[in-house]
């Protein structure tokens, strides 16, 4: 049994899983669909829509902003009355919590309307910059501003429509600034150009935003992530849309099934996936794990597991997951290329590294990313620093590290808020 109490969670170790798993819908997907459908020409129907603090955030502040949203839990849909690209409200005062997604993509959306918009956050998200996109917005037209000289939330938005023209945006802190732009982009007056200053992270996600705008009816150019472009006077439309399964929340199965040397199957993903996250059965790949692809499922059998030396800015959520797979590997491994994570929902770089070694782990911490010497492990209580990923990654290993307590196992509702009952499902004493 998985021992519980409210401040954690004791995880039993497990022999090897042998499952078929499909994760609830992807965040990342399901306020990508949110933003298109609530600006869309006609009603939306969102399938599989995933339901947890992020979406919850997004959901109200839609709300709050004057769209007509119904999220049926029960069914895991969203049925959202488009509004043709208007924000019906005059004003608002949205809390975001600690929604990057959220905060940054209605940034951008509120900038469409006519009056004051005021977004704001908790503690940890009045450290998460935003002065580029709001920089950006600005060399578009709008009127946006920081209330504090720091960068960062809370947000104004003094909004009067957005003009559009051309505007730089930096790449380097989240692709996240980019994807609001872009979903913005076809209700601004003119065209909007977006170019691209500095190496873009997180590439697959803005490739995302676009697959997402492409299905509600509004195309994008990208020319090698350097320049975008979005013709203004289009409009989505609304339509019923199926969400894929998380990605990312499919990576801690993935990784039960490395780390036990056992099989999982993840159903309602595969090569054509819009989540650049697939990708991360890759690396377990050449971890030694045996990986198959198909049309419309994923499976991955444990092998004894080698070190790798690996750039993850692609796939940078993942890099939780990849660090504790590591830690049962024969030799170090190298993780590099993700200077941005620093500025999630904790500094990842830096709590990945004092977690490691609470465990017993060595790990050598660099600006860009961190190396795992495995080492002899003890039990220990995990922090979390209120970081969903940093949870869930660390619940592996307790499958394999006797005495492994995680603590304030809630925040993983912010994405996943059944993870520790499904972990348990698949767990084999």
């Amino acid at each position: 049994m998985m021992a519980e109490a409210s401040d954690f969670v004791e995880i039993p170790l497990s022999g090897p899983v042998n499952a078929t798993v499909q994760p609830p819908g992807s965040k990342s997907i399901t306020n990508r669909a949110l933003i298109c459908a609530a600006l869309a020409d006609g009603p939306s129907l969102l399938q599989g829509a995933l339901d947890s603090e992020d979406t919850q955030v997004m959901v109200r502040a839609l709300q709050s902003l004057g769209v007509a949203v119904r999220h049926d839990t029960k069914q895991r849909e969203i049925a959202v009355e488009g509004t043709r690209g208007v924000i019906p409200a005059r004003q608002a005062d949205l809390f975001l919590a600690n929604s990057g997604t959220s905060l940054r993509f209605l940034t951008a959306i509120c900038t469409l309307g006519e009056g004051q918009f005021r977004l704001d956050g908790t503690p940890r998200m009045r450290e998460r910059p935003i002065q580029d996109l709001v920089d950006a917005l600005n060399r578009l037209g709008a009127n946006v501003r920081t209330e504090l000289p720091t960068g960062c939330p809370p947000v104004i938005v003094e909004a009067h429509g957005l003009p559009g023209g051309e505007t730089e945006i930096s790449g380097e802190i989240s692709s996240q600034f980019l994807s609001g732009l872009l979903m913005a982009a076809p209700y601004a007056r003119r065209d909007v150009t977006l170019l691209v200053r500095g190496d873009l992270v997180s590439k697959p996600y803005v490739e995302m935003t676009l697959a997402v705008m492409k299905a509600f009816g509004v195309t994008g150019e990208n020319e090698a992530f350097q320049r975008l472009s979005v013709r203004s006077g289009q409009m989505y439309r609304g339509r019923t849309y199926a969400i894929e399964p998380d990605a990312s929340a499919a990576t801690y199965f993935f990784a039960a099934a490395a780390v036990t040397q056992g099989r999982i199957t993840v159903t309602g993903l595969g090569e054509n996936s819009l989540q650049g996250d697939v990708r991360f059965v890759d690396c377990l790949a050449a971890m030694g794990c045996e990986v198959t692809m198909g049309d419309d499922q994923i499976t991955v059998e444990g092998r004894p597991l080698r070190g790798i030396s690996v750039d993850m800015n692609a796939i940078s959520d993942t890099v939780p997951t990849l660090a504790v797979v590591a830690l049962f590997a024969e030799g170090p491994t190298l993780i590099r290329g993700v200077k941005h994570i620093r500025h999630k929902e904790t500094d990842r770089i830096h709590a990945l590294a004092l977690e490691l070694r609470r465990l017993g782990a060595q790990v050598e911490e660099f600006e860009d990313g961190l190396r795992i010497i495995p080492a002899s492990y003890h039990p220990a209580e995990i922090h979390t620093y209120q970081d969903h990923r940093m949870a869930m990654s660390f619940a592996i290993a307790g499958l394999r590290i006797p005495g492994i307590k995680i603590l304030d196992p809630g925040c993983t509702a912010k994405t996943y808020p059944e993870f520790f009952e499904d972990l348990r499902a698949i767990i084999r004493p």
